[in-house]
């Protein structure tokens, strides 16, 4: 098994296991991962999809979070996050630590099958939209759902402010 099939196969089985409603998987070409790319190609608007960020802290211990924010939106890492995670400072992890972590790419990174215990904040107004599309753990696929399944991974929490909208 390839590791994008063994990271899909553990977000079927975070799906599977934590009863989660209303999901449907969408396969797709891995070269249109990336949000903008998956929009233009696909039909999908950016506000309806979310995108997992990994965050980690720059000073002092390591500390990772990840956060969920709709695609037309900017993740608050420098107040908001910082704030959260309890660091004097962050920033976006990079493409070979959020890997390192998730066993993710960027394009495919999902707040399910993460590793346990890792905090995830997921912004309030992700609960405005009737459905949100997200990563699936891979580049080949995208998870369509309700909002509001969100609540039942372990640990996350819904952040009033965790982003800010562009334009």
């Amino acid at each position: 098994m390839s590791a994008p099939d063994v990271i899909e196969a553990k977000v079927r089985s975070a799906l599977a296991n934590l009863s989660v409603a209303g999901w449907e998987w969408i396969s797709i070409d891995p070269q249109f991962g990336d949000t903008a790319d998956f929009c233009a190609e696909y039909g999908f608007d950016l506000p309806h999809c979310a995108n997992t960020i990994v965050v980690v802290s720059k000073r002092g211990a390591v500390a990772y979070s990840a956060c969920i924010v709709r695609g037309s939106d900017r993740l608050d890492v420098n107040r908001r996050v910082r704030g959260l995670m309890g660091v004097s400072r962050a920033s976006f992890a990079s493409a070979a630590e959020t890997r390192e972590l998730t066993g993710m790419m960027i394009g495919g990174v999902t707040a399910l099958a993460l590793p346990s215990g890792l905090p995830i904040y997921a912004d309030q107004r992700l609960l405005e939209m009737d459905y949100i599309i997200l990563g699936a753990g891979s580049r080949s696929a995208k998870l369509k759902l309700p909002p509001q399944e969100l609540a039942k991974l372990p640990g996350l929490e819904f952040i009033e402010g965790l982003s800010l909208p562009t334009g």
